[in-house]
C-alpha cells in the first residue's frame, strides 16, 4: 500500500510517499512544497493544489494521511494551515483517494513509540525506519514522512482500505 502524507503548511507543505510492501516500509519519494509570502493567499494557495495534484497524479497512492489541525496560540497560523489542509483534502476529493487523519500524539506514538517524543526523536525514527541516510530535511517533510508511517502502522483501524 502506498500512502502520501502530508504535514500542511501554507509556507512549507511537507510530503512524503511511504510504501509498506509486505515486509517492511519503504520511501518512495519525499520533498516540500514553498510559497513565498509575496504571493497572495489564494495564489500561495493555487501554487499547493497544483502540485500536490501533480504528486498524487504521478504516484497514484492508495490512501493520503494528513496530520489534524492544532489549534495553538497562534490563530494566524491555524487559520493558514486549516486553509492548506483544505487544498489538499480538495485534491483527495478530486482524485478519489481515502483519506486518514491523525493527531500529533497518534503521529508521535506510531513513529516512536512514545506519544510525548521531542521533534529530534522524531526525526531519527523516521530515518531509522526507512533507513535514510539523513534525517529529511526540512522539519515538515520528515514530519509528512511520520503521518504515512503512522498510517501505515495502523490503516486498520483506519479509513482507508487495507492493501
Amino acid at each position: 500500500m502506498l500512502t502520501l502524507g502530508i504535514d500542511p503548511g501554507i509556507a512549507t507543505l511537507g510530503w512524503g510517499f511511504v510504501e509498506d510492501d509486505g515486509r517492511g516500509l519503504n520511501v518512495v519519494s519525499y520533498g516540500c512544497v514553498r510559497t513565498t509570502p509575496k504571493s497572495t493567499p489564494s495564489e500561495r494557495l493555487g501554487i499547493l493544489h497544483s502540485e500536490i495534484r501533480s504528486l498524487v497524479k504521478l504516484h497514484k497512492p492508495d490512501c493520503l494521511a494528513v496530520e489534524k489541525l492544532f489549534f495553538g496560540a497562534n490563530a494566524k497560523t491555524a487559520i493558514s494551515v486549516g486553509q492548506a489542509r483544505g487544498v489538499v483534502l480538495l485534491v483527495a476529493a478530486e482524485e478519489n483517494i481515502p483519506v486518514a487523519e491523525y493527531t500529533p500524539l497518534e503521529v508521535k506514538m506510531a513513529a516512536t513509540g512514545y506519544g510525548r517524543a521531542d521533534k529530534n526523536q522524531m526525526q531519527q525514527m523516521v530515518k531509522t525506519l526507512l533507513r535514510l541516510d539523513a534525517i529529511p530535511k526540512p522539519d515538515d517533510v520528515a514530519d509528512a514522512l511520520a503521518v504515512a508511517i503512522c498510517h501505515l502502522n495502523s490503516y486498520k483501524m483506519a479509513s482507508c482500505p487495507s492493501p
